[in-house]
């Protein structure tokens, strides 16, 4: 049986930007994503210093992960997603870079954006952590 995913804004909450308040899977499995690096397959980091170039390699490799548990961007029912800046802008260019790439329908679901002040790597500048109901 593949995962019923509802995505809820309810009328008494703000707008949103395109992710939802509240989403609900109702049956399934599920996957939990570790935090996605910008980090190249021998694990290097890609783009220091261009929060673009590091989004983009965060967005391959969330892919591959998907691709794994043969999963696709609308099956992730959760996101969070941290930026090593206290400059709304840099969050606001991160979450517009990742909305409008191939991961994009990712982001419509339940969704937090953060600015950290350091991250795991050295010059890491962006991770997303994914949560996927997994289809059948």
């Amino acid at each position: 049986m593949t995962a019923k995913i509802s995505r809820i804004n309810p009328d008494q909450l703000h707008e949103t930007p395109g992710y939802h308040h509240i989403t609900v899977v109702e049956t399934g499995r599920t996957a939990y994503l570790a935090g996605q690096c910008p980090l190249d397959q021998g694990g290097s980091l890609v783009g220091p210093g261009s929060l673009e170039v590091q989004v983009d390699q965060v967005v391959v490799n969330a892919l591959a992960a998907l691709a794994a548990v043969n999963a696709q961007p609308q099956h992730v029912v959760r996101s969070v997603i941290y930026v090593r800046s206290d400059d709304r802008e840099d969050l606001g260019l991160a979450w517009h870079r990742l909305t409008a790439s191939a991961l994009g329908p990712a982001f419509t679901s339940a969704s937090t954006l953060l600015g950290v002040a350091q991250l795991g790597f050295a010059g890491q500048l962006v991770e997303v952590d994914l949560t996927v109901a997994l289809p059948d």
